[in-house]
């Protein structure tokens, strides 16, 4: 049997989240059109008959403005060290430039094989593919390249079977039932911050981060009480909106997703609170679950 670790690196929107949710065959990490969606090493876990794949999506990779920042993209970094095999996920529709150098870079340092997986190949003509596939193989030699549509692929068969054969042997270290080893407060989170990032605009969706304050299973479902934090008193506005009409509408949207997940009825009360510049405080930032590095 086959066991082995992949992690998935690239710029921030390259399409890592939906990749792996496509891979895993289930929606496991958060997407949005915003970048730095996500922050957190998110897990997911695919079983073959001969293999046990895990995957990691790692933070997009991009210049720091707050610590916040600087700490996903040492995590990212981390994460990349410690792997069997790297997918390195680009955007196809936008040029090389220095955000892929640096990732090229820093992934050509790990010392494993090297996937290029081309992403959004759906928005492109077929001689553009070839031009922009050729031009990243000049830059380094991938042990395998592979031009895909996350959002619109059918099957990732082709990809699976390959990176199986670049895995070492090993006995599988999760159950076949689970698809990721996330928390369930922490993929809880997730969703009602994945819904604030799409109904908000701006500077509020990445001053935003969501705890789950209470959770309890009761006879007809499972009462959910969360808090949305915010950096400014102008933000908290925002996501509150007019007689309470934004935080509603967010609150409709993630319960829907919830109750998927969960699988029962969902009673879900949100919160918002101010707690200035916590994207700069060490301990904060590690009290909400985003960028698990050694501080």
């Amino acid at each position: 049997m086959k066991f082995g670790f992949v992690a998935l690196a690239g710029r921030p929107n390259a399409g890592k989240s939906t990749l792996i949710n496509g891979l895993v065959n289930e929606k496991i990490a958060i997407v949005s059109p915003k970048p730095q969606t996500t922050r957190s090493e998110i897990r997911g876990i695919v079983n073959t008959e001969d293999a046990q794949i895990v995957f990691t999506d790692t933070p997009g990779i991009h210049k720091a403005r707050h610590r916040l920042e600087t700490r996903m993209n040492k995590e990212a970094a981390n994460v990349i060290q410690g792997v069997d095999v790297i997918y390195l996920v680009t955007d196809g529709t936008k040029a090389f430039g220095t955000g892929d150098e640096f990732v090229l870079n820093m992934v050509k340092q790990a010392g494993v094989p090297v996937f290029l997986i081309f992403n959004k190949i759906d928005c492109l003509r077929k001689e553009q593919v070839l031009n922009h596939l050729s031009s990243w193989q000049e830059r380094y030699a991938f042990a395998e390249f592979f031009p895909v549509s996350a959002l619109k692929a059918d099957s990732f068969d082709d990809l699976l079977n390959t990176t199986i054969a670049y895995l070492p042997e090993g006995e599988a270290m999760y159950p076949r039932e689970i698809v990721s080893d996330n928390p369930e407060n922490f993929r809880l989170a997730e969703i009602i911050r994945e819904k604030i990032l799409y109904c908000t605009e701006e500077e509020v969706p990445h001053a935003t981060a969501v705890i789950i304050e209470r959770k309890e299973y009761v006879k007809d479902g499972c009462e959910i009480q969360a808090m949305i934090l915010v950096e400014k008193p102008g933000q908290k506005a925002i996501v509150i909106g007019k007689q309470g009409s934004m935080l509603k509408k967010i609150g409709i949207a993630a319960r829907k997703d919830i109750e998927q997940f969960l699988g029962c009825h969902v009673r879900l009360s949100l919160f918002v609170r101010v707690e200035k510049e916590w994207r700069d405080i060490d301990s904060r930032i590690t009290q909400y679950g985003y960028g698990h590095v050694d501080e």
